[in-house]
């Protein structure tokens, strides 16, 4: 099975990603980089600040030790390519994917800890999908090294998604329930029309091409 023949496959995510975003995506490579750098550095950044919130759990600290590990290789891959392609690193503001995403997380323990869980699955989730999905259409060379991404995110969504299993399980909480109000929330995000093209970012307004939000400081 191809990249783009396993896109709904996925156990997790409702919707693929629009065809709009993916020709968006083609068309502004610069942004698709320098975002998706800022994600693996996020995506570390998070591993690590688990570590910390759950530092009695050596078996969550383990996998996420790893986790942000692979993830900042991942950067380095990222910031390589964008070497190569005389790419130069700017800040942007962040898309709303994530916010509104964590928006869903409870504010108490024991529920907090699961859906952070399914949280981190679902971010995985996406980025596995869109891989897929640029890797049959954006060209190389960024095409030869979003394939070779693929594989490690579909195993980063499985970690996350296994600890979440286990914490509502101890926690007495209903997995399938949070799943299903995260995978209702997340297609809309998908599906929705998005002002600012970013890496998990919804289809451009209809006719119009994205325009640029304001700069971050972060």
């Amino acid at each position: 099975m191809n990249l783009s023949a396993a896109l709904l496959a996925h156990p997790l995510l409702r919707v693929p990603t629009p065809e709009s975003w993916v020709a968006q995506a083609c068309a502004l490579p610069e942004v698709l980089l320098i975002d998706h750098a800022n994600c693996e550095k996020k995506a570390a950044s998070t591993a690590l600040s688990l570590m910390f919130a759950y530092a009695e759990d050596l078996d969550l600290a383990a996998k996420m030790s790893r986790l942000a590990r692979e993830e900042l290789r991942h950067y380095e891959q990222v910031a390589k390519m964008m070497g190569a392609l005389k790419i130069a690193p700017r800040r942007l503001a962040p898309g709303r994917y994530a916010a509104r995403m964590r928006q869903l997380v409870s504010t108490s323990e024991p529920q907090r800890e699961v859906d952070l869980m399914i949280c981190g699955a679902f971010i995985e989730a996406r980025s596995c999908e869109r891989f897929a999905a640029l890797a049959e259409a954006i060209g190389a060379p960024v095409s030869d090294l979003f394939r070779g991404l693929h594989q490690a995110e579909a195993r980063h969504y499985k970690i996350y998604l296994g600890l979440a299993a286990r914490a509502a399980t101890r926690a007495g909480v209903n997995l399938e329930q949070r799943i299903s109000a995260f995978a209702v929330l997340e297609s809309q995000l998908i599906s929705g029309e998005d002002p600012v093209f970013r890496f998990h970012s919804g289809p451009p307004p209809r006719d119009a091409m994205a325009p640029e939000g304001p700069r971050s400081t972060q």
